[in-house]
């Protein structure tokens, strides 16, 4: 119980009072005054009934609503919704009701401590508070608001929103089934000329049409993603760009799957139909480790794969650091579509532009022309390297992967 400002007033009151009444007199005004506010206080003494709402779970940087009312049976109820770390709360005080948002900053798992709950008295001597209600465990996923906002356009697309007409299927590409008899109706390029010269007559290669196919996502874990950029980490864009991916592998009906490592394997989810969702849900909250990333072990997992689309999200940092990178990357693309993705930093690029600190502007430049060389040793090793912003980076990713089905480069 905490007297309100209303009751100092009257107590002060009294106190200027006792230099012209008698002692007695005095003393007892006092009681009076301190007997109000024991009576206001037990008054409103038992916690009243509070409901919230809370989403329990949240995309990073998308604000979300938080409702609370209280049963208040007349009474003014004071509500104050405490931030927590990585929840931040906005207008998260009201009387009697609150509706307040929360914004997750960092992806894991968050506790948001119960609602701090006050009561005022009828007449406004006493302020009780009462217990606070229990806390909620908030996860914190990866950007899911921007990727469906991403996954909305390409829904637009398909359906000839954008263009006025309608896009037929994408990415039925086609593979190898058996060798037959050609016939006139046949495709002259479909001939096996090797088959027709060991046989003595035409043969024709059988394809079968492929309407599903898989995609993976290679995470790094390792020390190099823990770097901080654009108020986040680049651990935190790539998997807001694997998000976009992983969306739209849904969408467009393929099998994903992700492997995430550093030194060992942190979490492998094998290729599924609707791997998307899965995969939002079971990543959202890896962190980065102190650690140099083991490449060679993901790709001993993925090499047991089908012919897939494959993005390896790393941060292309020079090729001395990045030769084990290089090397799993090289195995990698003797057999799959491969996608190098790395967020480009803008102050990196500033400071290099910067003439006025020339020390710096020359080591920006250095760091700027080691990653130019790594990604032209990827592209030598016929890795398509994926570099854009960290606000464009699962745009960029987007669009790598529709032009690989569109274009059958599986």
């Amino acid at each position: 119980m905490t007297p309100t400002p209303r009751a100092a007033t009257l107590l002060a009151v009294v106190g200027v009072a006792a230099f012209v009444l008698t002692p007695w007199l005095s003393v007892a005004l006092a009681l009076v005054v301190a007997a109000a506010v024991a009576t206001d206080a037990w008054s409103v003494r038992r916690a009243p009934r509070i409901e919230r709402s809370v989403p329990m779970t949240l995309s990073r940087g998308t604000p979300a609503a938080v409702v609370v009312s209280a049963a208040a049976d007349g009474r003014i109820v004071r509500l104050r919704q405490p931030p927590a770390t990585a929840l931040v709360v906005d207008g998260g005080e009201g009387a009697g009701s609150l509706a307040a948002t929360i914004i997750g900053t960092s992806r894991g798992r968050h506790v948001l401590p119960g609602v701090a709950i006050a009561s005022l008295g009828p007449l406004g001597l006493a302020r009780v508070h009462h217990r606070s209600g229990p806390s909620v465990e908030v996860r914190v996923l990866t950007d899911v608001a921007g990727a469906r906002r991403l996954i909305l356009r390409l829904r637009r697309t398909r359906a000839g929103l954008a263009s006025g007409r309608r896009l037929g299927p994408l990415g039925l590409g086609t593979e190898f089934e058996s060798v037959r008899d050609y016939t006139t109706n046949d495709d002259f390029r479909q001939l096996n000329w090797r088959a027709s010269a060991r046989l003595g007559r035409p043969m024709s290669n059988q394809y079968r049409i492929e309407q599903d196919r898989e995609v993976i996502c290679l995470v790094d874990c390792g020390r190099l993603m823990a770097a901080p950029l654009a108020d986040s980490t680049v651990l935190d864009i790539a998997l807001d760009a694997v998000t976009v991916v992983a969306l739209a592998a849904d969408e467009l009906g393929d099998r994903f799957g992700a492997i995430a490592f550093d030194d060992a394997i942190r979490r492998q989810l094998a290729p599924r139909h609707r791997g998307g969702a899965v995969a939002v849900s079971t990543l959202f909250d890896l962190t980065a480790r102190p650690v140099d990333s083991d490449f060679e072990a993901a790709v001993v997992r993925i090499s047991r794969s089908h012919r897939a689309v494959v993005f390896i999200f790393t941060d292309l940092l020079d090729e001395t650091a990045a030769r084990s990178m290089i090397a799993a990357a090289a195995v990698i693309a003797r057999r799959h579509a491969t996608f190098l993705a790395t967020p480009s930093d803008a102050k990196l690029l500033a400071l290099a532009a910067d003439e006025e600190r020339p020390a710096l502007s020359l080591a920006a430049l250095d760091v700027l022309s080691a990653r130019r060389q790594a990604a032209l040793t990827l592209r030598r090793l016929g890795v398509q390297v994926l570099e854009a912003p960290p606000d464009r980076l699962g745009e960029r990713c987007l669009d790598a992967y529709l032009s690989a089905k569109l274009h059958a480069l599986l």
